[in-house]
């Protein structure tokens, strides 16, 4: 087998799997009908999912067992309410109603853990087009504005423009990173990769090799800046070994970098 093969069959068992989806469309259809249970059309003004499962770079919790669902629960706030309220809201609303899963907070969401994945409940509320979220930069005490959906229109562009590569790129990088204890914030490397320049590149092996190739680590901490470097030595072994002919070297490289899926 080839690295490009390799590359291709695991970016495949990568992509979430029917069954799994099957799954978690039920979840939110319950967790649909169960808000709407709890509160009235005067409190809860919508509840939509967003987020990587949404742009179809969630992977499947054998790759990552942090893997979530993020849902956006968009209240009534004409009463000028602060995000814990509705923090508060939206766990008794997981204790009441999901009373033997594992519930807990970690700002700005409320999680909520299922038999096979992880919910991310985020507050919020609209003010005539905008729509507000607990803020990072005031502890998550106040609001500010967010388009959690305007990203999925730029992944799509950058997908369509590379071939349809660019998505299951992302899932592989994604992979290593969970792989290597998240030397990266999920949504901030998606992010990066769509601004980054992707030249010379004509299959999924070229793509993800540049894309490893380009990761920044000036501002990490030693430990992880050691495993950024191991992947940039290791892309460049394989890149040798498949020069000198030596396919079985290259596979068995790669391999360290993205191990089989258990």
């Amino acid at each position: 087998m080839s690295v490009l093969s390799y590359l291709e069959n695991l970016a495949s068992l990568l992509n979430m799997a029917e069954r799994e989806s099957i799954n978690i469309d039920r979840s939110i259809n319950t967790l649909h009908t169960r808000l709407g249970n709890r509160f009235s059309t005067d409190q809860l003004k919508e509840r939509f999912r967003f987020g990587s499962s949404v742009r179809r770079t969630m992977l499947p919790r054998n790759a990552d067992p942090n893997s979530d669902v993020d849902y956006m629960v968009v209240f009534d706030n004409t009463l000028n309410y602060k995000p814990q309220t509705f923090m508060s809201y939206l766990k008794k609303f997981a204790e009441i109603y999901y009373s033997r899963s594992e519930i807990y907070q970690s700002s700005p969401t409320v999680v909520l853990v299922l038999g096979h994945i992880k919910f991310d409940l985020v507050p919020s509320y609209r003010n005539w087009n905008n729509l507000y979220i607990p803020a990072p930069r005031t502890h998550y005490n106040d609001w500010m504005i967010t388009d959690p959906l305007s990203f999925n229109d730029t992944i799509e562009k950058v997908n369509k423009n590379t071939n349809f590569l660019f998505k299951p790129m992302i899932r592989l990088l994604k992979y290593w990173n969970a792989s290597n204890s998240y030397i990266y914030e999920s949504y901030t490397l998606e992010q990066k990769m769509t601004n980054t320049s992707f030249y010379f590149c004509h299959n999924l092996k070229d793509y993800l090799f540049s894309a490893i190739d380009s990761l920044n680590i000036w501002d990490l901490p030693s430990y992880q800046h050691q495993k950024v470097e191991r992947a940039k030595q290791i892309i460049k072994n394989v890149r040798q070994y498949e020069q000198d002919g030596k396919s079985i070297f290259a596979e068995l490289e790669i391999k360290k970098l993205f191990p089989e899926l258990s």
